[in-house]
């Protein structure tokens, strides 16, 4: 186990996968998790001044700008987030020593390939969205210094909005839905993020046999369409009285476009890190079972 007297800085600990950090982070050692009033990732002097104040041993950003459309309308605040800061964690980090965590997307990829993404393959992405996360990673490595850039994907939870409770609210109020179909991915719980994620950073933290920095897919196995979410969270949650019909992406109208096919091959942080393998259906069965607990 790391030390104990270890020190977390913690950013975006009130999003999704942010908020399940801070119990999965807590045995790790002392976690700082500053609002954004204290730290405002636009603005990058509370970014420095939150690292160089605190020194921390363990840097996590799970703190991002992740609206996909929003990001078409706002691109310079987007980079803002989601590029520019990074860079600023990573030197900041890099000054005092420590570990950076930093969450990705698989939105860097295009969508075009027809085989599960590897850490090999070279991002392009299609959207404003995609090209600031892709230039957050880019900025990372430039940095240098200890940092793990862990690439997710459809991460969904009880908070924010995503796209399992979107279903749900929908549910609640229409028993017939369409949903796209054309689009492939691997939909990622947030609290089974958290878990891995905390896995990584103990090991990062006893130093030892650590894996080396580097960039690393964190996604169950399998994959399915948003269509096949849709049907397989009716089935978790009992409703089957809802009927769910198969649309293609043309037949809805976004800002963004969405790449195709972004499954993710985790293979590489199940080698490294030991993360167990657990397939998508799986940790949407976890979710169903952990929703049911907070209710009783």
């Amino acid at each position: 186990m790391p030390d104990a007297t270890a020190s977390v800085l913690l950013l975006g600990a009130t999003g999704q996968v942010g908020h399940a950090l801070r119990r999965t982070l807590a045995p790790l050692g002392r976690v700082h998790a500053p609002g954004r009033a204290a730290v405002d990732l636009t603005d990058l002097t509370s970014v420095r001044a939150a690292v160089r104040e605190l020194g921390p041993d363990l840097v996590v950003n799970a703190a991002a700008y992740t609206d996909v459309d929003g990001a078409e309308e706002e691109p310079e605040r987007a980079a803002r987030i989601n590029a520019e800061a990074p860079r600023v964690l990573a030197e900041a980090a890099r000054a005092v020593g420590a570990w950076l965590v930093h969450y990705s997307t698989d939105y860097v990829f295009d969508g075009t390939k027809r085989a599960p993404y590897t850490e090999a393959d070279a991002p392009s992405p299609i959207s404003v969205y995609g090209r600031t996360k892709r230039d957050g990673e880019k900025a990372i490595r430039m940095v240098g210094g200890r940092h793990v850039i862990l690439r997710t994907s459809w991460v969904y939870s009880r908070r924010r909005s995503n796209f399992v409770r979107t279903m749900l609210g929908l549910a609640a109020e229409n028993d017939r839905l369409t949903v796209v179909d054309d689009q492939i991915g691997v939909p990622t719980w947030a609290g089974w993020c958290a878990e891995a994620t905390a896995s990584v950073c103990e090991r990062l933290l006893t130093g030892g046999d650590a894996p080396g920095a580097g960039c690393y897919h964190l996604a169950g196995t399998g994959q399915t369409s948003w269509y096949g979410l849709a049907r397989a969270v009716f089935a978790q949650f009992g409703r089957t009285d809802v009927t769910v019909e198969p649309v293609s992406s043309g037949e809805y109208d976004t800002a963004a476009p969405r790449p195709a096919y972004t499954v993710l091959d985790s293979s590489r942080i199940r080698t490294a890190f030991r993360v167990p393998t657990t397939t998508w259906s799986e940790q949407l069965s976890h979710f169903r079972r952990h929703v049911a607990s907070l209710k009783d």
